[in-house]
């Protein structure tokens, strides 16, 4: 591990990251300066540009930058943990789970707050796991990527589907739309305030357990011999998966593809330790979410392009480039 090399790589990132949300506070319908965006940060009126800063976009940014973050990394441990190129919690059934769960918290519990609904969105998507990794281990053989992608596929539209019917059958379609459109408008600092912390955690588990997934992405043999506690170092990362996805559907609602892209293209740069494709991958994730975002916003100005069809145009060429080349295209 080259660690002047990574050193360089890592605030490589972090400066990117910033100025990528500075660019992306400063962007959109309504024009704004440089000057704008610092004057909003480190001072308080009542104008105009202050309030569509501070009250709109600043939250907004936050929000989706710790969402690819959190989205980003946990594709990353998925695919260390299960050795699948092709994992992703979109992919495999974490945030349609999540989905269908805020779909039935918010049925069941009209005045539902945002801790509520994010508890929901751990359960749904541990469910929703759950589903598709037990779906793909049921014939002989147990779950290889192709089973694990087509159980998830099967499994992701069917909890869609829940999500959708308990919609409609509670007339509850548009609020349940205000998630699943997969963008961050609306977000309050005050959900923020209690959803990110619990990415954060997430995150610095992830960081902690890092040297384990990296060994558990060699070999199962490799990881007993050198007396890895296997089955409770993936349990403990199955939880970190679960929180970080929940936590992202809990602030934008139904994302897939960030978790499968980010981590291949950080291992093309940083190689496969996950000492240090997990660091970059926070970094990465922000920033990729922070631009789908702008262009979101900006494209069609001052009508939005839902980021989940921003994301869903770069993810699915992607996902059939990594199909094709055997999940080592960017390795």
């Amino acid at each position: 591990m080259n660690h002047s090399a990574f050193t360089i790589k890592l605030v490589t990132a972090i400066i990117l990251c910033l100025l990528t949300f500075l660019m992306a506070t400063k962007m959109g319908a309504k024009e704004t300066s440089f000057s704008d965006v610092f004057h909003a940060f480190f001072q308080q009126d009542h104008s105009e540009s202050y309030s569509t800063i501070r009250d709109i976009r600043l939250p907004r940014e936050v929000a989706v930058m710790f969402v690819g973050a959190a989205l980003a990394v946990s594709g990353a441990i998925m695919q260390g943990m299960t050795r699948n190129p092709l994992a992703d919690p979109g992919l495999l059934g974490l945030t349609s789970g999540a989905n269908a769960a805020l779909a039935f918290a918010l049925a069941l519990v009209p005045k539902v707050d945002t801790f509520g609904i994010m508890i929901a969105c751990f359960i749904g998507a541990a469910f929703g796991a759950g589903l598709v990794f037990g779906i793909g281990s049921i014939q002989k053989g147990g779950f290889t990527p192709v089973k694990l992608v087509l159980a998830g596929a099967a499994i992701s539209i069917f909890l869609q589907a829940v999500a959708d019917g308990v919609g409609l059958y509670f007339k509850l379609s548009k609020n349940i739309s205000l998630w699943t459109a997969g963008g961050a408008i609306g977000t309050t600092w005050q959900q923020l305030a209690i959803v990110v912390p619990f990415i954060l955690v997430g995150l610095l588990i992830a960081l902690t357990l890092s040297r384990q997934v990296t060994i558990l992405s060699l070999n199962e043999e490799v990881a007993i011999g050198l007396g890895q506690e296997t089955k409770r170092i993936r349990w403990l990362l199955f939880f970190v998966v679960v929180i970080l996805a929940g936590a992202a559907v809990a602030l934008v609602g139904n994302m897939a593809f960030i978790g499968l892209m980010i981590p291949h293209m950080v291992r093309a740069i940083v190689g496969v330790d996950y000492r240090q494709v997990i660091p970059i991958s926070i970094f990465a994730g922000a920033v990729f979410m922070l631009l789908a975002d702008l262009v979101g916003r900006t494209i069609n100005a001052p009508m939005e392009t839902p980021v989940v069809s921003i994301v869903a145009v770069l993810g699915l060429p992607f996902f059939l480039f990594v199909v094709r080349k055997g999940g080592r295209a960017l390795q």
